[in-house]
């Protein structure tokens, strides 16, 4: 149980929808085993209103907030400061706030691939098909493309508003990392094909099957999954999606995004508090 006090620290996730999230559970059962003074809570936040929040939030003297879809990019223009990996990726899901200065941090991609090293698939050397071109599809190709990984495929629509953003940081990648990032068309099957053949891992970066949409895929065509390709979504409401049904029915390894919103949130609470979660006590009460 947490005791909250006149001198109780306030953390959070500004995101639409975040009913489902897991992030209080973990974070409040950190708190409580290291006896720290925080809390953790959950509001309900869009695009429309996140400048409105974070202004109110910040008045409010939050120590910290993540945030989840659909803020990750457009909180960039809300804040003063960029850590080098949030540059890059030109998306932040962990703000600090340092006595009025909000400095944003991006740990979703370290999340997703320290995620992919529990279940055996280490990026280094892969070759890599991602879908979405959002703050969590670019968390993981800047991610990957730092640990290693031989070659990226990306698929989006080209109306998509962050289809720009995405060509800009693909030759950005293309000269800060020996990975080569390609840029490709939602539409495009016969270069889906072509990348998902080549690839060991696949990633769905979109909100696409999530709560409440459940009956929505990324990969209508399941004659495309092989065995050799390890699947991977990002949702982890609800825990196997249609994506990750249908990839493991044709013999593929696959995983959720659980221990992504694990191992993200051991790096926000670092930057939170300097101190370190107790990782193994959240993940066996939260994360099995």
């Amino acid at each position: 149980m947490i005791n909250i006090t006149g001198h109780t620290g306030l953390t959070g996730l500004l995101g639409s929808p975040v009913a489902h999230s897991v992030s209080p559970l973990m974070h409040n059962e950190a708190f409580r085993y290291l006896g720290l003074d925080y809390v953790y809570l959950c509001f309900d936040v869009t695009e429309k209103t996140l400048s409105q929040a974070v202004e109110g939030l910040k008045a409010c003297g939050i120590k910290g907030f993540n945030l989840t879809m659909p803020n990750k990019n457009k909180i960039v223009e809300l804040l003063d400061e960029l850590s080098p990996t949030a540059q890059l990726i030109g998306a932040v899901n962990t703000v600090r706030n340092d006595n009025g200065i909000l400095k944003g941090f991006n740990t979703d991609g370290y999340g997703f691939t320290q995620s992919a090293r529990d279940a055996g698939c280490d990026v280094k050397g892969r070759t890599i098909t991602v879908m979405g071109v959002g703050g969590a599809g670019m968390a993981i190709c800047g991610q990957s493309a730092l640990e290693g990984a031989k070659k990226i495929h990306v698929f989006a629509r080209p109306t998509s508003r962050y289809w720009e953003r995405a060509a800009a940081m693909a030759e950005k990648m293309s000269h800060m990392t020996e990975c080569e990032m390609i840029l490709h068309e939602m539409d495009d099957h016969a270069a889906l094909k072509d990348a998902m053949e080549e690839s060991n891992l696949l990633i769905n970066a979109t909100s696409v099957g999530m709560v409440p949409d459940v009956t929505g895929t990324v990969i209508p065509d399941k004659s495309l999954f092989h065995p050799e390709l390890t699947v991977a979504d990002v949702v982890y409401e609800p825990r196997e999606t249609r994506l990750l049904r249908e990839a493991r029915e044709a013999g593929c390894p696959t995983f959720n995004g659980m221990y992504m919103l694990l191992h993200q949130g051991v790096k926000a609470f670092h930057i939170w508090t300097g101190l370190d979660m107790p990782v193994e006590i959240v993940r066996e009460k939260y994360f099995k």
